[in-house]
């Protein structure tokens, strides 16, 4: 039987089809938390230079030094990101924030839109660690503290991210969770709460975002050694690591890569394991 009025089918030229080696020419992109040269963020500030984009940095280097894996030279961070641009024009900025400060997410924002003129993608990769504990040891401080920086200043940059954004395609936004999702940390209470909140409120948040056109998901990276992991911890994860290691920074750094470029414009509001096929 005839369909009176059939729907249309979209289907990709030839052009299109084509992968363009720098998916992310001419555009911004906000990585927050790019500290240290072990970390995640520099993993994936270096990567999406490497796919074009200019990429600009927030740092904040007394959270490290608070820390028992110790601060990076800040300088030499920006030089490695820098190392690897690769779009024509390409360029990094940087800027450092006390994301424990309400209006730091604006502050953050508003000097990326500065240097650039505008923010196509936003990677919110800082965290707080450390101050945790086992529930009879956590206070009000303890949770307000990992609250304020995990979950509420991503919400608030999420926030001054779509409030800038102009409309322009290629607008995304990355939440970073972590394993809470996956099975229980219960000598980390504060943290897990903090991130599991950014885990719950992504398919909000997307909802939301997709009428600016604007993309929302959250990326678990698993088990990442960026310096924390002892030998002993080591040991203990590896039996439940089917390739045989633990993740490397740049594992989680090629997902979000990718989830920001054209090719995954059609996923938004979900949580992504990138661990190996990690198994509690």
């Amino acid at each position: 039987m005839e369909r009176d009025d059939p729907i249309p089918v979209a289907h990709p030229s030839t052009e299109e089809l084509a992968r363009d080696p720098l998916p992310l020419r001419g555009r911004v992109a906000l990585v927050t938390g790019v500290s240290r040269r072990e970390g995640i963020g520099f993993a994936v500030a270096r990567r999406l230079a490497a796919h074009g984009a200019s990429v600009f940095c927030h740092h904040y280097r007394p959270h490290d030094e608070e820390q028992p894996w110790g601060p990076d030279d800040v300088a030499s961070v920006l030089a490695g990101v820098r190392a690897a641009l690769a779009g024509p024009g390409a360029r990094v900025a940087d800027v450092s924030a006390d994301m424990a400060d309400p209006d730091a997410p604006r502050q953050v924002m508003a000097a990326a839109v500065a240097e650039f003129g505008h923010v196509d993608i936003l990677v919110a990769n800082h965290a707080r660690s450390g101050g945790d504990g086992r529930l009879p040891e956590v206070d009000a401080a303890m949770l307000d503290a990992h609250w304020a920086v995990n979950t509420r200043s991503a919400l608030l940059l999420a926030g001054e991210f779509a409030a800038r954004h102009d409309g322009r395609e290629g607008g995304r936004v990355i939440f970073m969770t972590s394993g809470q999702v996956r099975g229980p940390m219960p000598d980390q209470i504060c943290y897990a709460a903090a991130k599991g909140a950014l885990a719950a409120i992504t398919p909000s948040v997307a909802a939301e975002l997709a009428r600016r056109g604007i993309t929302v998901n959250t990326v678990n990276p698993g088990p990442v050694q960026t310096g924390y992991m002892t030998r002993e911890l080591v040991e203990l994860l590896l039996p439940m690591l089917p390739f045989g290691r633990y993740g490397f920074p740049d594992d989680p750094a090629r997902l979000i890569a990718w989830l920001v470029t054209d090719e995954a414009r059609w996923i938004t509001g979900q949580v992504i394991s990138s661990e190996g096929g990690f198994t509690w």
